[in-house]
This record gives C-alpha cells, sequence and structure tokens, in this order.
C-alpha cells in the first residue's frame, strides 16, 4: 500500500441483466481464471432456481442474503509489548459486503449434495436468506471471537 497517495477504488460495472453492482460482484467473485461468461451462467442460473424453489424475486433474495452475512466486528492482531492481541474492529460497509459474497461463494463451493455450483450458489443463498447455513455460522463465529476479545478493545488505533 502506498505512504503518500491512497489507492484509487476501481467501481464495479452493473451486470447486464440486473443492472446491479452486487450481482456483478458476485459473478466476479464465482469466476475463476478469466471465465467471466461461464461465471454470469452460474449466478443467473442460481437465480433460476431461487426464482423457482421460493417464488421469491432472485434479485431480492441475494441482497437480503447478503445483508444477513454481513459481518459488523472483526479482529485484528496488534503487536503490543512482545505480544499480538486480537483487537475487535468495527468494518467499514466495503468490507462488509466483499467479506460476506466471499464467504456465501466458498461456503457454496464446500457444499455437498448438490450437483452443481449453480444449485451450489442456490442453495447457499436460500440458507443466507433464512439466517441459516455456514456463511451465517462464520458471520456469529467473527461476533463471538471479537466479543470475546472485547478486553483488549483499548488496544484500538
Amino acid at each position: 500500500m502506498p505512504r503518500r497517495n491512497r489507492p484509487v477504488k476501481i467501481e464495479v460495472l452493473p451486470d447486464p441483466l440486473y443492472k446491479n453492482t452486487v450481482v456483478a460482484k458476485l459473478t466476479n467473485q464465482v469466476m475463476m481464471s478469466g471465465k467471466k461468461g461461464l461465471a454470469q451462467r452460474i449466478v443467473y442460473s442460481a437465480f433460476d432456481i431461487i426464482k423457482e424453489k421460493t417464488g421469491l424475486e432472485p434479485l431480492d433474495v441475494c441482497l437480503t442474503a447478503i445483508e444477513n452475512v454481513k459481518p459488523m466486528l472483526e479482529t485484528k492482531g496488534r503487536r503490543v509489548g512482545g505480544a499480538t492481541y486480537q483487537v475487535p474492529m468495527e468494518i467499514r460497509p466495503e468490507r462488509r459486503q466483499t467479506l460476506a459474497i466471499r464467504w456465501i461463494v466458498t461456503n457454496a463451493r464446500k457444499r455437498t449434495g448438490e450437483r452443481n455450483m449453480d444449485a451450489k450458489l442456490a442453495g447457499e443463498l436460500m440458507d443466507a436468506y433464512n439466517n441459516t447455513g455456514a456463511s451465517i455460522k462464520k458471520r456469529d463465529e467473527m461476533h463471538r471471537m471479537a466479543e470475546a476479545n472485547k478486553a483488549f478493545a483499548h488496544y484500538k488505533w
């Protein structure tokens, strides 16, 4: 990271079908080896599965799921006098969204039972929408860790 200037934020263009930047970020996270067309096909077919199974608008389900998974606190290691303390800190909004999308996609990849990635992603999004699943568990684990280390909050700067 540069010492003098702040790094330039790269704006993500909205996706072509839903005209939403969050869906574009989800697509970018799903993408592997630069295959964006395949990633878009996976995300859109996951949205079709969500529409078919729940009857709700898939964009609303996706946005609510990401909102449910967003963590409020995280712990960062701070070195004080030879010891490293896990200091709880509040997370800025962009990082919250990035973490939520990353957790949803990684936990979707780890899922068993479903056959292909679009079914796995749809299942993980529906679980996050219903406040269940591995992504919600990850968020709760992070909050528990921050709560347990609240005594070191005065080391924050």
